[in-house]
């Protein structure tokens, strides 16, 4: 196996690069090129290297820190709406609690009313029966007076004589005189 300072320079050679010519081993010319290339590579590409790996390194802990910031206000929406959440159920129970509770006492304040109303149809209806009985009785009362006095008169006219008119005159002044006694 040779050494490095062979292949880098083999004896032989340096008779041929003194003077102008090739070197016509491959493997050897071609190791020197690529140990060259790489060389200047590193020697030149290091920098620009290390500031494509640092422009990537900063890129990468820039999203890294834009994500948690993100994260971050997130979870705080994700946290200022579950208590808005909460807020609202509470709100949704105490609107439900209070409509149960309105409907309940509107239903009271409907039977209520209705049973008013009843009552004052039931108090209405009673009155007009009551009237209306009245009114019947007073016209059935009107009509038997009626009925009365015109059996009564026809009766007296069919039996009344001078002789009778006499005495019922008579007997009317004799009681006219006794209250007036009692009045004296």
């Amino acid at each position: 196996m040779r050494s490095v300072s062979e292949i880098a320079a083999p004896s032989s050679d340096w008779i041929l690069a003194t003077s102008i010519g090739l070197n016509t081993n491959i493997l050897e010319v071609n190791l020197i090129n690529l140990i060259l290339v790489i060389g200047i590579l590193f020697y030149y590409g290091k920098g620009v290297l290390i500031n494509l790996l640092d422009n990537r390194r900063r890129t990468i802990l820039n999203t890294i820190q834009d994500a948690e910031e993100r994260n971050e206000e997130a979870t705080k929406k994700l946290q200022r709406a579950r208590i808005r959440l909460q807020q609202a159920k509470v709100k949704a129970d105490d609107i439900r609690i209070n409509g149960l509770t309105q409907m309940d006492r509107e239903q009271r304040d409907l039977v209520d009313a209705a049973d008013k109303d009843l009552k004052g149809l039931e108090d209405s209806k009673n009155y007009a029966i009551r009237f209306e009985k009245q009114r019947a009785i007073e016209q059935v009362r009107r009509q038997v007076s009626r009925l009365a006095s015109e059996r009564a008169l026809e009766t007296l006219n069919n039996r009344l004589d001078n002789q009778l008119h006499l005495r019922m005159i008579d007997y009317n002044i004799g009681l006219f005189r006794a209250i007036k006694r009692k009045i004296d």
